[in-house]
């Protein structure tokens, strides 16, 4: 990957529907030399797909909660599958500390988290969970610009 790649990259972060030909002119690269590349990073697993990024408030997601989660030592990886499995998980990451695991999640409402909490009391292997509600979202964009 070069700064031709990371270019390219930065571009389609900020808007993925940007075609090969609106990239080559902004770029002043040909479009078949735009469209190999972007080609390259597909294949090599750099761009793993496109997406909308969407408003959750408007879609009616108005709590966002992160939750610690300890399993099990030698069950952590299943535990993880499941989680990673669930509608309302937006992320589910592997860390260091005294939990396990971190998980980011939307609901709707408080019943829909009250809920959710208490079904991961169920998953086989977790062990204990502690749940932060978000009160403000300062920033979320997971993009890497």
């Amino acid at each position: 990957m070069d700064e031709i790649d990371e270019k390219i990259l930065r571009n389609l972060l900020v808007d993925a529907r940007l075609s090969a030909r609106q990239l080559s002119l902004k770029l002043g690269m040909s479009t078949v030399t735009v469209l190999s590349r972007i080609k390259k990073l597909e294949k090599q697993k750099i761009i793993k797909g496109y997406s909308a990024r969407l408003d959750d408030e408007q879609l009616g997601y108005h709590l966002t909660a992160i939750i610690e989660v300890v399993a099990k030592k030698d069950k952590l990886v299943q535990v993880e599958e499941k989680l990673s499995g669930i509608e309302n998980v937006c992320a589910v990451y592997d860390i260091t500390g005294s939990t396990d695991t971190l998980i980011i999640a939307k609901f709707k409402g408080r019943s829909d988290l009250s809920s959710f909490v208490k079904s991961l009391s169920s998953i086989p292997n977790v062990e204990n969970t502690i749940t932060h509600v978000v009160l403000n979202t300062v920033k979320e964009d997971f993009r890497l610009t």
